[in-house]
């Protein structure tokens, strides 16, 4: 399988260089020497299915591995029957989608806590995550479900909330965004023994051969002590996190994973700095 690095949409790069389509996306990020793309659906899925099967061909083509970002608006923590099938119904469009342009991986955000309790909101993201597996399996679609770690601390997704939910089924991978639990833990995961942490916590959950094909996203976050403010850029000095020590544990621990970075406009070039990065490390 071998490492990936890659963008989540368009750089400003792509658009400045005069290309509008995502289907111009793979040759352009296979000419810079990256080799994953995730398509953004977080703002509902529009895409038609012949544009998808063009994107996947072009990727295919130029050896670029797609993943796909389901809608943000996907609650996982919420009990009302009619967000539960809302949820199933965007998995299922994303799942479409996913299929016609051969990504198998969608990342899932998790919900917000809101008034209920925090044990009653992960009760119910139990509930939903076997819901959605179940809708997706009988829908005839193979795509693996991402559950992402978030950036607020008033939302489901710490890494132990995601290990957890994750463990419930082997067709689900975690997504660890870096960034996120950086900026939710104000400036803790950031250093070798952080970043060891996390990969320990999820061998211990989910076992060492599902961890070290991990999804993740990594960008460096502006935060308060709520968590999540914005996405930066690597120019960043003051936020974090770094690269460079969890690339080297990547490469000590034999992970594989697909990295898609997600920094403010730069995120095609950040991509290509983690993997110039890595490529250090094992030299």
């Amino acid at each position: 399988m071998g490492i990936k690095f890659g963008p989540a949409g368009h750089s400003a790069s792509f658009t400045a260089a005069g290309f509008k389509a995502t289907v111009d996306a793979p040759a352009w990020l296979a000419g810079l020497g990256l080799n994953a793309y995730e398509y953004q659906c977080g703002r509902g899925v529009t895409i038609g299915e012949p544009s998808a099967r063009a994107i996947g061909e072009a990727a295919r083509a130029h050896g670029v591995t797609l993943s796909l970002h389901t809608p943000y608006y996907i609650n996982l923590s919420s009990g009302e029957a009619e967000r539960r099938e809302k949820n199933i119904g965007y998995v299922l469009q994303s799942c479409a989608a996913a299929a016609a342009m051969g990504a198998q991986r969608m990342v899932v955000h998790c919900g917000g806590v809101g008034k209920q309790s925090r044990s009653q909101a992960m009760q119910h993201s139990r509930e939903n995550v076997r819901l959605l597996l179940d809708a997706v399996e009988q829908a005839g679609y193979t795509q693996t479900l991402c559950l992402e770690t978030m950036g607020k601390v008033g939302v489901i997704g710490t890494a132990e909330e995601v290990c957890e939910l994750v463990a419930l089924d082997d067709r689900l991978l975690p997504c660890i965004d870096f960034g996120h639990l950086n900026a939710r833990t104000c400036g803790h995961c950031n250093s070798r023994e952080e970043f060891a942490a996390v990969l320990d916590l999820l061998e211990n959950r989910i076992g060492v051969g599902r961890a070290r094909v991990l999804h993740a996203h990594f960008s460096k976050i502006e935060y308060t002590d709520k968590g999540e403010m914005r996405h930066l850029t690597f120019a960043d000095e003051r936020y974090g996190p770094e690269f460079a020590p969890l690339a080297r544990l990547l490469r000590e621990r034999g992970y594989e994973p697909t990295i898609i970075c997600e920094s403010a406009g730069t995120q095609a070039e950040d991509a290509l700095t983690m993997k110039h990065i890595y490529e250090g490390v094992q030299r």
